[in-house]
């Protein structure tokens, strides 16, 4: 991993790594936890984050798509970045107004990569996958800043989907010790 990676990673975990009980999405007790919000509300790492997923982007994409809520703020600025438009994927759509799943556009007929903040078991990813493919789709692949590595990368794989992290948690475990 270059030394720029590993500066990355050792700041996201320093800003975003807790320690003590916390109960997962998944339902799981975990006595760590990577609080997205503590790097996304900083301004210059959030900026840092997203040009690391951008240049991790594949190239014959026609949109980026943000997951409800942490993958929203990390999609703006990729789009911003790359200048590929971006879509706001909900965990289910509104019942009022458009009654969409994803804002920002249709989905129909696009080739999405789908961005998340952190990925445990892969479950709302997969959910949100699944309802971007029965909207006319494609996923090319799932982009996370961090992989908690807790199965979520294979149980995406078993839903034919891609997952790439910027981070994985051992990384970023000992990018703090360099």
């Amino acid at each position: 991993m270059d030394s720029s990676l590993v500066d990355l990673g050792r700041r996201i975990y320093e800003r975003a790594h807790l320690t003590g009980e916390f109960r997962l999405r998944s339902g799981t007790i975990s006595d760590e936890y990577f609080d997205k919000y503590r790097f996304e509300s900083e301004p210059v790492l959030l900026a840092e984050i997203a040009g690391a997923v951008a240049r991790s982007l594949p190239a014959d994409v026609d949109a980026v798509a943000g997951l409800e809520l942490g993958g929203v703020p990390i999609a703006t600025i990729v789009s911003q970045s790359s200048g590929l438009p971006t879509r706001f994927v909900r965990k289910e759509p509104k019942e009022y107004g458009t009654c969409r799943l994803a804002e920002g556009g249709d989905v129909n007929g696009l080739r999405l990569v789908v961005i998340e903040d952190v990925v445990t078991s892969g479950g709302q990813v997969i959910e949100s996958c699944d309802a971007l493919r029965a909207a006319g789709a494609t996923v090319a692949c799932v982009l996370c800043v961090v992989d908690r590595e807790a199965g979520g990368s294979e149980a995406l794989a078993a839903h034919g989907l891609e997952l790439t992290a910027l981070f994985t948690a051992s990384q970023l475990r000992a990018a703090i010790e360099r």
